[in-house]
């Protein structure tokens, strides 16, 4: 049990570190919102008094630190080469390359993701959600501000790979939490592959993923689901919600209708137009293996 206060706290400074982060044109103060984020959500995770929770929270903290670090050291470097700290100003190669990975490994994407999935499961539903989705926003709209000066090569081929992991990842899993882990980073690899030809398309991917995945996890939570096998059975119980569970994992896998299809056509679009039909190829190859975990998911809820 938190009390009132703290949660008021920590749930001001959670707010309040995003959006220092996402109106900041310093890197300094950038770094500071970051900071602020991580250090409020800590207590969020090691909340449940249980070894799996302290785990969690300790490879959270590693892994956001050392990435903070590399940042440090970007902004650094680059401030030494340049002569600014202003955030549109990064021109050295070396900044822009370590500051791309940095960002990576705070959001979770392949190949710096290890930490992720395991975060999620030591920890609750709630703040499971609330890492796949708002602790995504810092860290993607600094990557949206720079993403002019990213080689395209290495947020293409971050955003391949994390495609891969991500679906690949998901299809052995029975934990809905880990699940919904790797579903993260299969559309986080969406996200950077298009944020190098159509940064505004990146941010809208993001958004629908993200409107996708709330009412998920709320629905997991109301109907206390956290495996497979509760899935089955919640069927009996609580018919619409699980049907709604079914429908909206489908949408978030892109299979068409559903408006998760929309964002992902956009960006094959995208790639068709910049005359990337290898990369189209390789995208939806892999969001056809997503899509496989997804079916099994909905199959196993029906039947």
């Amino acid at each position: 049990y938190i009390n009132p206060t703290s949660i008021t706290i920590i749930t001001l400074s959670i707010i309040m570190g995003t959006i220092m982060t996402m109106s900041s044109s310093n890197w300094l103060m950038a770094w500071i919102g970051l900071e602020l984020n991580m250090l409020a959500i800590l207590p969020i995770i090691s909340k449940p008094k249980t070894t799996r929770a302290s785990e969690a929270t300790i490879k959270y903290f590693l892994t956001q630190a050392i990435a903070s670090a590399m940042m440090l050291l970007s902004s650094t470097t680059n401030a030494w080469q340049t002569g600014s700290w202003d955030i549109l100003e990064l021109k050295n190669k070396f900044s822009t390359t370590i500051m791309t990975l940095s960002l990576m490994m705070k959001m979770g994407a392949a190949p710096i993701h290890f930490w992720l999935p395991e975060v999620l499961q030591g920890t609750t539903l709630q703040t499971a959600l609330l890492i796949t989705t708002w602790q995504k926003l810092a860290p993607i709209s600094l990557m949206y501000m720079i993403s002019n000066n990213i080689q395209p090569a290495l947020l293409m081929s971050a955003g391949i790979l994390s495609m891969i992991v991500g679906g690949l990842g998901g299809i052995n899993q029975t934990q809905l939490r880990k699940t919904m882990a790797y579903s993260s980073i299969n559309n986080l690899g969406w996200t950077i592959m298009i944020m190098a030809l159509s940064p505004n398309l990146a941010v809208m991917n993001i958004f629908i993923y993200m409107i996708m995945t709330t009412p998920i996890f709320l629905m997991m939570t109301s109907t206390s689901t956290k495996t497979l096998q509760n899935l089955t059975t919640t069927w009996t119980t609580s018919t619409a919600t699980t049907l709604s569970i079914a429908l909206l994992m489908l949408s978030t896998s892109g299979l068409p209708p559903f408006t998760g299809f929309l964002p992902k056509m956009l960006a094959l679009n995208e790639l068709i137009t910049q005359k990337l039909t290898t990369l189209a190829t390789l995208a939806i190859m892999t969001s056809l293996v997503s899509l496989l975990f997804y079916l099994r998911i909905t199959y196993l809820i029906m039947v």
